[in-house]
């Protein structure tokens, strides 16, 4: 009798390599992708934290760990010594909530125009909203800075070194959200629009009763989008606003850094860890909203 004949063993696939060489092509690279994206991230905080907590406040004394640890570029910089910080401060929290919030209101309003009415040049004001946000902002600052003069000379509230009147330019943004936003009203069926109507409500009403609280994750997270913006925005806040008390953070704290680049920078970086408080704050806040928003956002219109 014969004994049967033991089948092979299988073979290995060829290219499969050893277990860690595996491991390491598949999910290892992607680890060390993020521990590097992570590294590059949190390098320039801690310089800037451990520039704050420098008692000294100098360029040369300054490393990732601090060599002594105190509080004085914060009392320096509360106590007004070199600029008003808490003004400048109030004015930066002051336009970020009501430029933030005029922005996606308007943004908002407009995006449910284009997503829900069909209107002649409605594919061409989209169009020209895209092709708009494509220019750089520092290409109308001349043509900012001459129009406000003569705005000034009428309505001095309006005119340069004010913040009504740098918030009112910054609310020229109003509109860079549409886009986002429309995909996120796409999303929203046009059934509950029609029985709102047929129950005798107009279009405003259907807009802030109904479609606005399904929309919440959008506009919170276009809001927060705005904040940062409008809070970080440096470049037409240094050419209008000159004085000292209409100065925002940015240009106030950059103000402080350029009179003396060597040994200011602790009451630079004191102002930039006071002034990242709020934003971390919202940001924690509105963090359930933000990946739920910007994923069912990014939809075909």
């Amino acid at each position: 009798m014969t004994s049967p004949t033991p089948s092979p063993a299988p073979r290995r696939r060829t290219g499969d390599g050893p277990r860690g060489a595996r491991w390491w092509r598949e999910v290892g690279w992607r680890h060390a992708v993020g521990l590097a994206a992570v590294a590059f991230a949190v390098f320039p905080v801690l310089f800037i934290v451990s520039a704050a907590l420098n008692p000294l406040g100098t360029v040369a004394s300054t490393g990732l760990v601090p060599r002594q640890v105190g509080l004085e570029n914060f009392t320096r910089l509360l106590s007004g010594e070199r600029g008003p910080f808490l003004r400048w401060a109030l004015n930066t929290l002051v336009l970020s909530v009501v430029v933030s919030a005029g922005q996606v209101l308007c943004s908002a309003l407009a995006a449910y125009a284009f997503s829900r009415f069909r209107f002649r040049g409605r594919r061409a004001g989209l169009l020209f909203l895209l092709i708009v946000q494509m220019f750089p902002q520092f290409l109308a600052v001349i043509a900012i800075f001459a129009m406000f003069s003569g705005v000034g000379e009428v309505v001095p509230q309006l005119g340069l070194n004010t913040v009504l009147g740098y918030g009112l330019v910054l609310m020229g943004g109003a509109l860079l959200q549409v886009w986002l936003i429309k995909g996120f009203f796409d999303t929203v069926p046009r059934d509950l629009d029609e029985a709102a109507v047929l129950d005798g409500a107009s279009h405003a009403q259907a807009f802030f009763r109904i479609i606005l609280p399904l929309v919440t994750p959008i506009l919170a997270t276009t809001g927060l989008l705005a904040f940062i913006g409008v809070a970080n925005e440096f470049l037409i806040a240094s050419i209008f606003l000159t004085d000292t008390g209409s100065k925002t953070l940015a240009t106030g704290l950059y103000g402080i850094l350029d009179g003396d680049r060597s040994n200011n920078l602790g009451l630079f970086a004191a102002g930039a860890v006071l002034f990242s408080v709020p934003v971390v704050v919202l940001f924690q806040f509105l963090q359930r909203y933000i990946t739920g928003g910007l994923t069912a956002g990014g939809v075909k219109g």
